[in-house]
């Protein structure tokens, strides 16, 4: 069958699929990788000599930067060529990987962990656009959606991977795992992607752009991953607050006057674009809240091992990497704005559910169903958003729509375990404080179906068009004209 003919069909060829590949394994890796240390820490702490509590940057160094400069590394790929900056993302993910593999002590591992983070931000926002751009058919929703599930299978599956290689081998293998991943990505990208930028672009960077939005992104989180710990009024969170607070003002007005903003601000007032992006973080607040929560609850209110732990979570993973996989289906049926609140709402009432049950198999079943809402919710905020922007301005938005999500759903996470510890009354016994646990995941459910509400309006304005119209983008598109 003929290229053309298989585009008809709407049929993959074997470079399509090799596209798709490469950008699957390289979000994966960076999901994976973001979650997997949390249940090896325990180890990494035995082995270094060192309270556990004293490597929680180990995850919030590499959380910080990637949420950070996520924006700055989409543009990048816009000016300079997404298919090169996504190669120099992977090959440097493969080197600090080997880094933290082979540290010699705590400062050297979290050194390499922020820098890893770092490569991070040239990969995620970019791996979207790279199958966006190579899509230009009604195939595009479908490829789009399986590379979002491999997002959501690796946030899932790296508590597995950890828990296992924690308990049966080591835990730098979950580092030197990476590395042939990135080889075979970096390979398939180059046989196999076609370079696309935005030729209107001029080709130098808005520096004191990027300067100040990663000088305030990282302020801001910094602010709320140490919060608690610092206290939510102590002076050093309120200045990091505040300093998080001018540089963004900062960065507005830089990016009002400068010839090549980094972010184009007509996004902001671009309502479909905001709506969806509003209501995908949302989903994305509720995912991390069940992530992290859940992992407490099975771990340390009902004993599980993190191997036993694993295994409970591979079903949030099976349910959100199917809704993703499906979702560009869905799509092509029905209307994004319509199958998310509908995601929403199933993970909503999945939530309540799981609250109440006792029993293991039951409660993993649920699990996937919560799982299968909110990889609907994640998979379809990508894709939605991707609708509602130019050709030239795709890794741009899809950082700034994932730097949303990474940043909000960090400061869920804060919040919620302060919130934790004043329904548990303890600090020291929160995190095996079962109902205290499931009261915040309830929190979480009731947010989940308030996220939905906030599609309604956009529901009811798009209730005459075609059903597949916000999954796939024509090469016209351009922001604000729908």
């Amino acid at each position: 069958m003929s290229g053309s003919a298989g585009r008809r069909a709407g049929l993959f060829s074997r470079r399509d699929r090799a596209v798709i590949a490469a950008a699957s394994i390289a979000v994966l890796l960076v999901e994976m990788d973001w979650f997997a240390l949390n249940l090896t820490l325990p180890v990494i702490a035995r082995d270094f000599g060192t309270p556990a509590t004293d490597l929680q940057w180990l995850v919030s160094g590499y959380m910080l930067t990637l949420g950070a400069l996520m924006v700055v590394g989409g543009r990048a790929a816009d000016i300079h060529g997404r298919r090169r900056v996504i190669v120099w993302g992977l090959t440097g993910f493969a080197v600090m990987s080997v880094v933290c593999g082979a540290a010699q002590n705590t400062v050297w591992l979290t050194a390499g962990r922020v820098v890893q983070g770092m490569t991070g931000a040239l990969i995620l926002p970019i791996a979207v656009a790279v199958v966006t751009s190579h899509f230009r058919d009604d195939r595009q929703g479908r490829a789009v959606g399986t590379v979002l599930a491999f997002s959501a299978v690796g946030t899932a599956l790296g508590p597995f991977v950890g828990g296992v290689f924690a308990e049966r081998v080591s835990w730098r293998a979950v580092f030197f795992l990476n590395v042939p991943f990135c080889v075979v990505a970096v390979v398939l990208m180059l046989r196999c992607v076609t370079e696309s930028r935005d030729e209107n672009a001029a080709r130098g960077m808005d520096l004191p752009g990027a300067l100040a939005l990663a000088g305030s992104l990282t302020a801001i989180m910094l602010a709320v991953d140490q919060g608690a710990g610092w206290g939510w009024g102590s002076a050093a969170t309120v200045l990091c607050f505040a300093a998080g607070g001018l540089l963004m003002c900062l960065f507005v007005a830089i990016e009002r006057r400068t010839a090549e903003p980094l972010i184009d601000l007509s996004l902001l007032r671009n309502r479909p674009f905001v709506t969806v992006t509003a209501a995908g973080t949302v989903s994305n607040i509720v995912y991390c809240l069940v992530a992290v929560f859940s992992a407490l609850y099975l771990e340390q209110a009902r004993g599980l091992s993190p191997f036993e732990s694993g295994l409970v979570f591979l079903a949030l993973s099976a349910g959100g990497g199917a809704a993703s996989l499906c979702s560009g289906h869905l799509a092509r049926r029905w209307r994004a704005e319509a199958l998310m609140a509908v995601g929403l709402v199933l993970s909503g009432a999945g939530l309540f559910v799981l609250t109440w049950v006792d029993s293991l198999p039951l409660y993993t079943a649920v699990f996937a169903v919560v799982g299968s809402g909110l990889g609907l919710g994640w998979a379809l905020t990508n894709m939605a958003t991707q609708s509602y922007v130019s050709t030239g301005r795709l890794a741009a938005a899809s950082g700034l729509v994932l730097t949303s999500l990474v940043l909000w759903g960090a400061v869920a996470v804060s919040v919620a375990a302060t919130v934790l510890e004043v329904l548990s009354g303890t600090v020291a016994g929160a995190a095996s404080d079962g109902s205290a646990i499931e009261g915040v995941l309830r929190v979480a459910a009731v947010l989940a179906v308030a996220g939905a509400g906030l599609l309604v309006p956009r529901i009811r304005a798009r209730a005459g068009t075609a059903p597949g119209e916000s999954a796939t983008k024509e090469p016209e598109a351009s922001p604000g004209i729908r």
